[in-house]
């Protein structure tokens, strides 16, 4: 007894990270999300890449020389050292180079730009990942159900044998009927065989989406996401505006364009250099100047071929943007015309074609009992059971893949 109390306390007290996953997709994203290490790359690039922002709008070091002046005293004597007291006359030049006004702030910006490019890259594959751990887990569920439904099948036709084989017993029925019951067992057997392999693969490619073994266990898979209302579907094209990882990498691309190109007319003033230079003779500065320096900015075509190849660049950007902007919102319009359809198909089954296939199988039972409806009718009738309960199994499969591909586009 006291080992029984032992064993559910130590079930009980598990971690949850101990029990297999796979029960529910909100519980792959989270290990997914914590444990793949393409994500976990891509992060640590984005996080050194909000590190460059500050470093690009600051000024320059600034550089210090020193200039020995008649190191030899006029020729008279050689000195003991080269120290500055030493001496004729030591002069300390100290520049600080200054961009015009504007440009330091031109290349933060460039740099958060840059950023924003890649959190959006970090946004898209995660979106991707996500998309495609609950297109796995819905093909998980899917084959979970269908081997569960083709079992009871196989359970159900057995019994049916056996009904055929009492019938044939008592000289109501044929030989025949209880070889196509043995057959009709067979195939479903096959069919088995079929999902099973199918479920490995599936089993796999989950796990690979997790970066985990092939071969960790996986939870067999209980419930499928909501699928959202027909009002929540109305309000996807601003949610997909606002937030698709996409069209946030693509204006990103275009913020930096338009940024470059008012660095490039930048280009067309000067930069300064800033120094002042205090001049030692023996161990006392005796004299102080200032000085200026600026680049002449003379080859203007030069710089106006930049400008023209930023311009360039920010309409190639735009344009690039408007055209991934039609062709989301083109397969935004296409994964909700299929979830709708998928949900159409689900509530016709659910509501029409299996009450009909249940009351037609029950009819053909009852037929073939009191000897008037012959054995391929009642099997028949099984198959359409059958058919109904996978295509309706099928139907909510379609819809969450739909769900996904919508996730993905909304950046859900």
């Amino acid at each position: 007894m006291k080992q029984i109390i032992y064993i559910f306390l130590a079930c009980w007290l598990l971690p949850a990270a101990a029990q297999p996953l796979g029960r529910d997709v909100a519980s792959l994203l989270a290990y997914a999300k914590d444990h793949n290490q393409e994500l976990a790359a891509l992060r640590f690039d984005a996080d050194a890449a909000s590190q460059r922002v500050q470093p690009a709008g600051s000024l320059p070091d600034p550089v210090l020389r020193t200039e020995l002046m008649d190191f030899t005293n006029q020729g008279n004597n050689r000195p003991a050292s080269l120290l500055p007291g030493n001496v004729g006359a030591t002069r300390y030049l100290l520049t600080q180079s200054v961009p015009w006004y504007g440009r330091r702030e031109l290349q933060s910006n460039v740099a958060r730009a840059q950023e924003s490019g890649i959190r959006g890259q970090v946004a898209a594959l995660w979106a991707d990942l996500s998309s495609k751990i609950k297109s796995a887990y819905a093909m998980h569920y899917y084959l979970a159900g269908s081997i569960r439904l083709t079992r009871e099948m196989a359970d159900l036709t057995q019994r049916l044998e056996k009904l055929a084989q009492t019938r044939y017993a008592n000289g109501q029925g044929t030989q025949q009927e209880v070889i196509r019951a043995q057959l009709e067992r067979t195939d479903l057997q096959s069919t088995l065989i079929a999902l099973a392999n199918e479920q490995h693969h599936a089993h796999t490619q989950l796990n690979n989406l997790l970066s985990r073994p092939s071969d960790a266990p996986l939870a067999d898979p209980e419930t499928l996401r909501p699928l959202p209302s027909a009002a929540g579907l109305g309000t996807l094209d601003a949610l997909v505006r606002a937030n698709n990882p996409q069209l946030q990498i693509a204006a990103s691309g275009v913020d930096e364009a338009k940024i470059n190109l008012d660095l490039s007319y930048k280009n067309r003033y000067p930069g300064f250099t800033l120094g002042v230079a205090p001049t030692q003779s023996g161990n006392t500065v005796k004299s102080w100047d200032l000085m200026v320096e600026f680049n002449i900015p003379l080859q203007q075509e030069s710089r106006r071929s930049q400008e023209r190849e930023a311009q360039s660049r920010v309409a190639a950007a735009t344009a690039r943007q408007e055209v991934l902007l039609n062709g989301v919102l083109s397969a935004l319009a296409e994964s909700v015309s299929g979830l709708a359809s998928a949900q159409r198909t689900e509530n016709l089954i659910a509501m029409q074609m299996l009450p009909q296939a249940e009351l037609s199988f029950q009819s053909a039972l009852n037929g073939y009992a009191n000897g008037k409806v012959d054995f391929a009718t009642l099997l028949d009738a099984q198959r359409f059971i059958l058919k109904a309960r996978l295509q309706q199994i099928r139907a909510q499969y379609d819809a969450q893949l739909r769900l996904a591909e919508i996730d993905r586009l909304t950046g859900e």
